[in-house]
């Protein structure tokens, strides 16, 4: 199997699975509600949307640098998107469309992953050897890392689960 295709599978299973040290992002999300994933059950992480919303960006950062259009690191506002005011009570959360923009969050997260794999299977060894433009380490290795990324966050969320 090639390179490329390997690393775009595991691209793929960071969301999907099977992973071999427990379960990928889209399994330790089911069943997370909007109300859960703006909770802070401790008070100095992130919440559940925030670290979804930050996944999904590294994953478009990594599509944008291996079409040449992203360099250095990005702003703090892409780095960890906004995420919706938590301030807001269960009732209001649901009326005012919040599950919706939740459900949409997790579904960018698996897209950003598949689309970000295709691309990855159309790379060759020599691309995946390059340096990333105006960084230091090659694409293999940003690929590498968001496996490993994704697998990180992973743990956050469910360690914020059972907050």
């Amino acid at each position: 199997m090639r390179r490329a295709t390997r690393l775009a599978n595991r691209i793929e299973r960071t969301v999907t699975g099977p992973m071999w040290h427990g379960p990928a992002l889209l399994d330790v999300l089911t069943g997370v509600t909007c109300t859960q994933a703006l909770a802070r059950p401790l008070p100095a992480a992130h919440t559940i949307w925030a670290i979804v919303l930050h996944v999904t960006a590294w994953c478009e950062i990594a599509r944008q640098r291996i079409r040449g259009e992203a360099t250095g690191d990005p702003p703090q506002e892409q780095d960890w998107p906004p995420v919706p005011d938590a301030a807001a009570g269960a009732s209001v959360h649901a009326a005012s469309g919040l599950p919706a923009q939740w459900e949409r969050a997790v579904e960018r997260l698996a897209a950003s992953h598949r689309l970000l794999a295709a691309d990855t299977r159309l790379l060759d060894d020599e691309k995946l050897d390059a340096l990333v433009n105006g960084l230091d380490y090659t694409v293999g290795v940003m690929l590498d890392g968001i496996v490993e990324h994704g697998a990180y966050h992973g743990g956050q969320i469910a360690l914020l689960r059972k907050s």
